[in-house]
């Protein structure tokens, strides 16, 4: 049986661990070939390598802190001196310095700031002329649900990821006639590593990131990465400039 991507070849930035090496795995075990993206060298060569080991095809790489925008230009072009063009853009990283308003410094920020919406203007801003060219493009953002919901101590994290979620838009709609799709995945409170060392450190205001959600767990990483997936496919044509929630119910509608 054909694999949905096949074909296709993906950027997954932020892949090293987490959400984004979930994102990249699935991709891959779609048929498309990769290029995976992180700021520790290290932690994406072994990335890299279980990729291979799993299925067989060794992505290509690319080391940097993509909130630079000479960074996000040689992750592009590692996808088309490697495969030829982009098809896929996923701009996965991020993460957020969580922590009450007033904690926050001038540093953190602007750190907050620079990892996940930096990170995705540039991407996207090298991205979509290769694929307005080729007249193909699926371009997939994670934000948050918590920008819809007000989550406790996310305040600047929101303010970074309303910005992911308000380029989704402006995008989609600009190259809505050029074969590229736009959508933003928003997942709620995910089963990561930096969700499980919150709950060790803090409690009770992990306690408080589920007690929003009815389902009454955090997502799975595998149901975030799903999602992604189907909006990579061809047959996501028709959905563009939306932000879908992953959240067991937090917010509705």
């Amino acid at each position: 049986m054909s694999k949905p991507l096949a074909g296709k070849i993906a950027i997954v930035t932020g892949a090293a661990k987490g959400i984004g090496y979930a994102i990249a795995d699935r991709l891959a075990q779609d048929g498309a070939e990769l290029v995976i993206a992180d700021l520790d060298g290290g932690a994406l060569e072994t990335a890299a390598e279980r990729l291979f080991a799993a299925h067989g095809r060794r992505p290509a790489t690319a080391v940097g802190d993509l909130a630079r925008e000479e960074v996000a230009r040689a992750t592009i072009e590692t996808a088309v001196t490697t495969f030829g063009t982009v098809d896929i853009l996923v701009n996965n990283a991020g993460g957020g310095i969580i922590r009450s308003f007033l904690e926050h410094t001038p540093e953190t920020l602007r750190t907050t700031i620079d990892r996940n919406l930096w990170t995705a203007l540039w991407c996207c801003w090298l991205a979509v002329p290769i694929m307005k060219r080729q007249g193909y493009g699926r371009i997939i953002n994670l934000g948050a649900d918590s920008v819809r919901n007000g989550l406790w101590d996310h305040a600047a994290y929101n303010a970074a990821k309303g910005g992911v979620h308000a380029l989704t838009t402006g995008l989609a709609r600009e190259f809505a006639q050029d074969g590229i799709t736009v959508n933003t995945v928003a997942p709620c409170a995910v089963n990561t590593e930096q969700l499980a060392a919150i709950a060790v450190k803090f409690p009770d205001l992990a306690a408080k990131f589920l007690s929003v959600i009815p389902m009454g767990r955090a997502a799975e990483m595998s149901e975030v990465a799903s999602m992604v997936a189907y909006l990579a496919t061809a047959e996501a044509a028709f959905v563009t400039g939306q932000v879908i929630s992953v959240n067991g119910g937090s917010t509705m509608l």
